[in-house]
């Protein structure tokens, strides 16, 4: 019986089926960064959240077509290149490539389509015409808006009252404004800013229109699947969805994703605490791959706490895990589905921890070529194991030394005279070896493959 994949639908508020509208082509949009500085990590969550998504997609179904977009003009942008007296691709440029970086660092595969806003302005700038036409939308003083009181569904996603709506948009009170909750489809650009021709002279576009557009473009009117995190449920969702509906006479998603918020060490992250961690101060505490499996410890639903003793945690459990194939090395892995009782678990709107739990189960079990096949196969899902045991326990001991005054010289040679000692059966000089390790705050362990070393936490 194939496995029935179960997902929290937020326009539903509930636990529903998963049910594609073609089987044989699944579609998934989840909303990107806006490429103006360097991600945080509360970025990343959403980032490796529909990783696993899209992996436990493709192990159902035939075809995935997964859609990820980047935000490349923007308000923020503008003024970093102003500041900067550069053109705004400059500055695009460079923080998606170092967005692409910090992805490969936590092990999220690319998308199948990377959708950049900035090439995608002529079909805005339809659906901005599209949605005047059917009286959606209006032109003010070089503005065009989107006329919430012309939708009768506006506000179902986010099921806000139309006062917490006002409140949680933060909306601009301008006189050309019908009503004081229409949002900005196209804005007029001054001649520094960036902005592309129309019929309502130079502009550039709302936030909002971009993903509709480009959804539309690369996926079709209705896809099965958008996400992206708690905080773009409204306004951004809520206004993609409305565009999307009044545009096509169709819902946009048959289902809504929404990763919860992070907090960093019991605290809310934000800028005026100063708590707010990219990858690179991130990297200095734990690799890329305890990062991911940090972000995974909680389910994706709830807020997580984020802090040094998660990271660490998740680095000891990634030695476990690394260990069990490093003992099992003998054992030749046979390709195998992930088991029935993982795959349930992930099918389960992606409850991780549970499917961590029967992760930790399999590397008890590893005793035949398909045991480790299954347990790899479960491992992958998660997108975890991706190196071999030799390479994470060489970073591990690279990175412990790069930190302290062990001479990994010296100790690489007292291993050597051990191991001398212990062949020749002189154990009084392969202890005294030993203990010479020890006092260096050195801990080893004889393995199939020689014998590793890691400094004592």
């Amino acid at each position: 019986m194939e496995t029935q994949l179960y997902l929290h639908n937020t326009l539903a508020r509930e636990k529903q089926a998963f049910t594609p509208q073609d089987p044989s082509r699944v579609t998934l949009y989840v909303c990107g960064p806006t490429v103006y500085g360097p991600c945080h990590i509360g970025n990343f969550r959403p980032a490796v959240v529909f990783d696993v998504l899209v992996r436990v997609l493709r192990a159902l179904y035939p075809q995935v077509i997964y859609a990820r977009n980047i935000t490349d003009v923007d308000d923020k942008i503008n003024a970093k290149a102003q500041g900067e007296g550069v053109d705004i691709s400059r500055i695009t440029e460079r923080y998606h490539a170092k967005y692409m970086a910090d992805m490969q660092v936590l092990g999220v595969s690319p998308p199948d389509i990377e959708p950049f806003a900035t090439q995608h302005i002529p079909e805005m700038q339809a659906m901005i015409e599209q949605l005047i036409a059917k009286g959606h939308a209006y032109e003010a003083e070089g503005h065009v808006l989107f006329d919430v009181t012309q939708d009768s569904e506006y506000g179902g996603l986010s099921g806000r009252s139309r006062d917490d709506m006002l409140a949680g948009a933060r909306v601009e009170v301008a006189p050309y404004k019908k009503d004081a909750g229409d949002f900005v489809l196209w804005k007029p650009s001054t001649p520094e800013q960036p902005g592309w021709d129309s019929i309502w002279g130079r502009g550039r576009p709302g936030w909002h229109i971009e993903c509709s557009a480009m959804i539309e473009k690369h996926l079709g009117a209705t896809i099965d699947i958008h996400g992206g995190g708690a905080d773009l449920q409204f306004p951004h969702h809520e206004n993609e969805a409305a565009q999307s509906r009044c545009s096509h006479g169709a819902p946009l998603a048959n289902y809504w994703l929404h990763n919860g918020m992070l907090n960093i060490s019991g605290e809310k992250m934000s800028k005026s605490i100063g708590n707010i961690k990219v990858m690179d101060e991130l990297l200095e505490d734990a690799p890329g791959e305890a990062i991911r499996l940090g972000l995974l410890q909680g389910h994706y639903r709830q807020r997580l706490d984020f802090s040094d003793d998660l990271l660490a945690q998740s680095v000891k459990n990634l030695d476990r895990l690394y260990g069990v194939l490093r003992d099992t090395s003998d054992i030749k892995a046979v390709r195998t589905p992930a088991p029935e009782a993982f795959l349930t678990a992930l099918c389960d709107d992606l409850n991780t921890p549970k499917a961590l739990a029967e992760l930790f189960a399999l590397s008890k079990n590893i005793t035949s070529s398909e045991s480790k096949g299954a347990f790899l196969a479960a491992a992958n899902l998660m997108g975890l194991l991706q190196q071999a045991p030799e390479d994470w326990f060489a970073a591990q001991t690279a990175k412990s030394t790069a930190n302290s005054d062990v001479d990994a010289a010296a100790v690489e040679a007292l291993i050597e005279v051990r191991a001398k000692a212990r062949a020749e059966k002189d154990f009084a000089a392969a202890d005294a070896a030993r203990d010479d390790l020890t006092a260096m705050g050195v801990v080893i362990e004889d393995t199939a493959d020689g014998t590793i070393w890691k400094l004592a936490k």
